[in-house]
């Protein structure tokens, strides 16, 4: 990608800034990465997620905090194109290159009124926020009587909403992952879209967007838009690893190569492998789900687990592999703004994502080839 060297070269200056630089939205944009899961009758590409997967692990192989923000706002018009058309309409039809950020844990409060909802609350973690005028946010509804009722993601324009700046991290420090304060908004029925029918694949938005790409699970779609960037920081760890190690000489053994050390090589070896292991059942479990939804058939369960299984392994993979390579790269890697501290660093923040539990997604899928129940909003 041409706009690779320049999104490397931005990547202290992200990181100094706590957001992806405008340059580097427009960038993106120009490239048309924020359209490809955007539905055609949009101006949209209505790509296979893995095209955007693609695309986000080589940014994020360059600037981990702008590959994340790539992936997490990528991902969003697949959503919104699952909304009812009205909803899109509000979104994309006066201007097609609208973005979205999100926050989906249910921290606010949902209230059931007529024609729709009342949403108040604070949201935190979303990244992107500064480059997006509308938000989706997470909401457990409730009736007047304090019920829950449904669990909804609440589709809400910049008008409706404030953002509180209190990113300050030690990793993925550049993704301005800001809060959303909403306080006491209306928003009307068709701008809500409830996680029963994303779990289902039976949304409002099917009737406008038929194409195969928005049949798939909401949690298989949405946890590799968070693992695929993490991958992408992987392979750049690797790729200044490699580069550093063919120039360094380790003064502590009597000026010794580090590139002819076999300790070193091994390493290499391994990370390399956890990293392709990774991407490959991406790429797998992605091209799987496409063809049962290309063929009109019901995506199993098994494969969703399966799906679910292998991100958080591929999440596992590539911080292993990275570890292995910082621990292999010698004290002069921790000085600031050199690229091996940023990517550990941003590949541990992003870890953190809930959606990267892997006890809770082994368990489900143990569960579930033990032949017990399994009921999950991600999976």
């Amino acid at each position: 990608m041409d706009l690779l060297p320049a999104l490397r070269e931005r990547a202290q200056e992200t990181e100094d800034a706590r957001r992806v630089p405008d340059e580097s939205i427009k960038a993106l944009e120009e490239a048309g990465l924020f359209r490809l899961l955007q539905p055609a009758r949009y101006g949209g590409h209505e790509a296979e997620p893995l095209t955007l997967f693609t695309a986000v692990r080589a940014i994020a192989s360059a600037c981990g905090s702008t590959g994340w923000v790539a992936s997490v706002v990528g991902v969003h018009p697949w959503q919104v194109a699952l909304f009812p058309a009205q909803a899109q309409e509000e979104v994309w039809g006066e201007d097609p290159n609208t973005r979205l950020s999100s926050s989906y844990a249910p921290t606010g409060r949902a209230t059931l009124v007529e024609g729709g909802y009342r949403l108040s609350g604070r949201w935190s973690f979303s990244s992107g926020c500064d480059h997006a005028t509308w938000v989706l946010l997470g909401g457990i509804v409730r009736d007047a009587d304090g019920n829950q009722v449904d669990f909804c993601t609440f589709l809400l324009p910049i008008s409706d909403y404030t953002i509180d700046d209190v990113w300050d991290t030690v990793g993925l420090r550049g993704t301005g992952s800001n809060d959303i304060v909403v306080d006491d908004v209306f928003v009307p029925a068709h701008r809500a879209l409830s996680f029963a029918d994303t779990s289902r694949c039976r949304c409002p938005g099917h009737e406008v967007n038929p194409a195969p790409t928005y049949r798939l699970p909401f949690g298989s779609v949405f946890s590799y838009a968070i693992t695929t960037p993490i991958i992408g920081m992987a392979t750049g760890a690797y790729e200044a690893h490699v580069g550093y190690m063919q120039e360094r000489v380790r003064a502590s053994y009597a000026k010794a190569k580090a590139a002819e050390d076999p300790h070193s090589q091994v390493r290499i070896g391994d990370a390399a492998s956890e990293i392709d292991a990774a991407w490959l059942q991406l790429e797998h479990n992605m091209g799987a789900l496409m063809r049962h939804a290309t063929a009109g058939e019901r995506i199993p369960m098994a494969l969703r687990l399966q799906v679910r299984r292998d991100q958080v392994r591929g999440t596992g993979r590539a911080i292993s592999a990275i570890d292995s390579l910082f621990e292999n790269s010698g004290g002069r890697v921790l000085k600031s703004g050199t690229p091996i501290q940023r990517f550990w660093r941003d590949a541990h923040a992003g870890r953190l994502h809930a959606i990267n539990d892997p006890e809770r997604a082994l368990a489900m899928y143990g569960a579930a080839t033990m032949g017990l129940p399994v009921q999950d909003a991600l999976v």
